[in-house]
């Protein structure tokens, strides 16, 4: 009797496991890009960098095919509704980063025509800074959200925690 526990706890643990690899390994990213972080983004997909051996083979076109959204830009506020119904489109488990200064914070256009960080819309797993972050951030940042879904942790972090990576930065202060 004990023995059978402990064999189906083994086959539990295990199962999480290969449900954490697959999911950490096919990352699919939603064709998303707002501004000039975009052709970064784009860079990052291209024959140097080549993101496809790290698992995200190919941008969605629809949401509904998608688990990774990178807003890679700005957010205006006529945007901030389409993010959203974008995001809520996404099927679970669905994961974010949110590329470069302007989204992540807002950047240098400190107006009332931009939302000041992505975060004010829906929730990020991995903030990227820089203006514009380059290809090896971009896949630095992959690697991050890879780590953590392969760990099964929270994801999302925690309201003022520092991950202690360098394209992790702590979300804004409300």
């Amino acid at each position: 009797m004990e023995r059978e526990a402990r064999a189906s706890g083994i086959l539990f643990s295990s199962l999480e496991k290969l449900l954490a690899w697959s999911r950490k390994s096919s990352l699919w990213p939603l064709q998303f890009g707002l501004a000039c972080c975009a052709i970064e983004m784009m860079a990052t997909f291209a024959s140097r960098f080549d993101l496809a051996r790290f698992g995200s083979e190919v941008y969605r076109a629809s949401p509904r095919q998608a688990d990774l959204m990178i807003v890679a830009g700005r957010v205006s506020q006529k945007m901030a509704p389409v993010v959203k119904r974008l995001y809520d489109q996404m099927p679970e488990p669905k994961y974010v980063i949110a590329m470069g200064a302007c989204a992540s914070c807002g950047g240098v256009y400190n107006n009332y025509a931009l939302v000041q960080g992505v975060d004010q819309i829906i929730p990020v797993d991995v903030y990227l800074p820089g203006c514009p972050p380059n290809p090896a951030s971009l896949i630095d940042s992959l690697l991050l959200l890879q780590k953590k879904i392969q760990e099964g942790g929270e994801v999302r972090p925690a309201p003022g925690e520092w991950t202690g990576r360098a394209t992790a930065i702590p979300p804004r202060q409300a």
